[in-house]
């Protein structure tokens, strides 16, 4: 039989090649030449240390987002509220790194555990109406995001301004920037965030993996019955999953107002991040790992695409395309690995 954890490994790659060479014709389709076009998205990610400093900017909330998502998956639930549990973690962050005053080793860390805090509380009225009463988390998250946005507009322009459009410049004791990484970066926007986003990978390797709580919320996860059985919390488990979902997501926003940004700005719309989140779970098989690659890879795309209108000729909207097919691939992957099954029977 197929071994899973070589399904696992295959199942991304070929996903990943086949949105490629779909993009690739797709380019070819509409008079683009493919291989110009995927050698300016990759000059655009990795071409200059000021490119790559923007790509690893890029793939800090990604990892956050594709982590929250994958943890509540590994749970048996499906976070689409990251989007809105990012706008509060960031609306959080850049509260207290407005308001409070004190030195960087105190300032900074809770700053960072606010947004990890007020993620989690998104998180957890979702999970407690789970728990509780059955609703759907699907549901109750949905309509979270649109309350989180609407909300984050009101405390920017009632509370934490006087009817501005953005909030003050956090403090510099709370911010993840440095002069140092600017400078070795051509002035870039990469900060810090990168290594708290791989310490939260490990986190959350290790508490699903190798952890008493880590074992019950993946048992609730593939089978509730069987867990709720054999003497599990079902409930408690349930709510604890929604919130370490939404405080991973909290924190991808504090990425956002401590380091790309500064500040946090109203916004007419979402910022996206927690719905790629999704994909990036998705193609990495909601595993940390796997979520950590796939955040690279979906943030070569989204910064490397910024050169190809202007380097090769090739709309921007493209790698749009490419990822969603990416996504389409991932999400068939009973047919690869039928295809894969199949081979593999015929080679005998």
């Amino acid at each position: 039989m197929f071994s899973s954890r070589m399904f696992n490994i295959l199942v991304p790659v070929i996903s990943v090649i086949l949105g490629l060479i779909a993009g690739a014709l797709i380019m070819l389709i509409f008079g683009y030449n493919p291989i110009l076009g995927y050698q300016a998205l990759w000059d655009g990610a990795f071409g200059n240390v000021y490119f790559f400093g923007e790509t690893v900017r890029q793939v800090t909330p990604y990892i956050f987002t594709g982590l929250a998502v994958a943890f509540a998956f590994r749970s048996g639930l499906f976070n689409i509220g990251a989007e809105g549990q990012v706008i509060i973690g960031w609306l959080a962050s850049v509260w207290i790194g407005t308001s409070l005053h004190a030195p960087m080793i105190i300032h900074l860390p809770i700053t960072i555990i606010g947004a990890a805090l007020a993620g989690a509380l998104w998180g957890f009225l979702p999970g407690l109406l789970k728990a509780r009463l059955g609703v759907h988390e699907v549901i109750v998250t949905i309509m979270m995001n649109y309350i989180a946005l609407h909300v984050s507009n009101a405390m920017i322009r009632n509370v934490l301004t006087d009817g501005s459009d953005s909030t003050e410049k956090v403090a510099e004791s709370a911010l993840l920037s440095s002069d140092w990484l600017m400078e070795i970066t051509g002035y870039s926007r990469l900060h810090y965030g990168i290594l708290i986003a791989f310490l939260a990978a490990f986190i959350m390797w290790f508490l699903l993996e190798k952890t008493t709580i880590g074992y019950e919320l993946r048992s609730v996860g593939f089978n509730r019955h069987a867990s709720e059985y054999a003497g599990m919390s079902v409930g408690k488990n349930i709510i604890l999953a929604m919130v370490i979902s939404g405080a991973f997501a909290g924190l991808a926003g504090a990425m956002e107002g401590l380091g790309t940004f500064g500040y946090m700005p109203t916004n007419s719309s979402f910022t996206n991040l927690g719905f790629d989140g999704i994909a990036v779970a998705l193609l990495g098989g909601n595993t940390a790992i796997g979520s950590v690659i796939a955040a690279f890879l979906f943030g070569v795309l989204k910064i490397g695409s910024l050169n190809m209108p202007t380097t090769a000729g090739v709309p921007g909207e493209l790698v749009e395309i490419v990822i969603a097919l990416i996504i389409f691939f991932v999400a068939s992957s009973y047919i690869i690995r039928w295809v894969i099954l199949r081979f593999k029977k015929e080679g005998k």
